[in-house]
This record gives structure tokens, sequence and C-alpha cells, in this order.
């Protein structure tokens, strides 16, 4: 593991970091993660306009973070294009970027609270006082415990989960 504690990972490219700064973005992965959508889809999903999901869309498949599935006719016979979510941002380390690269992950972790309602919230928080080496033993072994979940198959017929972690240090 890296002294990040995120596993093998690599420092995200300038244009991977942009992709990833934006909540929407990051909602369109989750969405399309385990199962392809369409663009309309995923802008009935989030309550968008098609048009302005379209542009994200393509900004996470100009990057890889979704890649496109055959084509396929829709309901009333029209083309539509499904798109899944390639796992890739899983890979990166965005640690080294400022704050703004950072803030999108609250701010999807948010609307896809909102979406699904509070009542469904499983939330727990928790107070540890750690020396640099215990901090660092505890990253370790949390980040590859989620490593280890990210990687693994899916179950077939499961609920979908999403986990939103975060720490910091106290003053």
């Amino acid at each position: 593991m890296s002294r990040s504690g995120w596993g093998e990972r690599r420092p995200a490219t300038d244009a991977e970091a942009k992709a990833l700064a934006s909540g929407v973005r990051l909602r369109i992965l989750r969405l399309c993660l385990d199962r392809p959508l369409t663009n309309r889809e995923i802008a009935i999903r989030l309550e968008r306009n098609p048009a302005s999901v379209l542009h994200h869309v393509r900004t996470l498949v100009d990057t890889g973070f979704l890649v496109a599935e055959p084509a396929r006719r829709g309901a009333r016979g029209a083309r539509e294009v499904p798109y899944r979510a390639t796992g890739r941002s899983w890979q990166l380390d965005l640690s080294d970027q400022p704050a703004p690269a950072r803030d999108p992950i609250l701010a999807a972790f948010l609307g896809e609270v909102a979406a699904v309602g509070e009542s469904r919230l499983r939330s727990s928080r928790l107070g540890l006082r750690l020396d640099p080496a215990h901090e660092q033993e505890f990253t370790d072994e949390l980040y590859g415990l989620l490593d280890r979940w990210a990687t693994r198959a899916p179950d077939e017929g499961g609920q979908r989960w999403s986990v939103y972690l975060g720490m910091h240090p106290e003053d």
C-alpha cells in the first residue's frame, strides 16, 4: 500500500481530476456502476435536464470513466446509447489535488442521501486518538477493506449500496 493508505493508486491527470471535480459526475458514475443507463435514464434519476447531463456524460466518456455500450432502440424506436462506469475512478489518488477537487465527493454523497431519504441512511461516528503509526495502520486497514469490496464481483440480484467515508483530524 502507498503511504496515503489508498492501496496502489496512480495520481490523476489534470483532465481526470477535472472530470471528477463534480458531484453530478460522481453520481453518474455511481448510477452506471453495475448497469448501463442511457443519458435520458440518467437525467430522470438525477432530476436534471438531459442536455446538461449529456455534457457530463461526454466528459466522463472522454476521460475513460464511462464507456458506451452498443446502441439500442428505445420504447419509441429512437436510438439510445447506454453508458457503463469503468471503475477507473477508484484507481486514482486525488490526495494531491486542491480541496475543490475533493469536495464533490461530499456533494455526491449528500445528493444520494437526499434522493433516497435520510431515514434510509446508516451512519456512525467514531472519535479516536492515534499517534502517526496507528493512524497509518488504521487508514491502511480501512482502505484495504474498501479495496477488497470494490474489486469483488457484484452479487447477482443484490441490493445496490453506496459507502461514503470521511476522516479528519480535530484541532
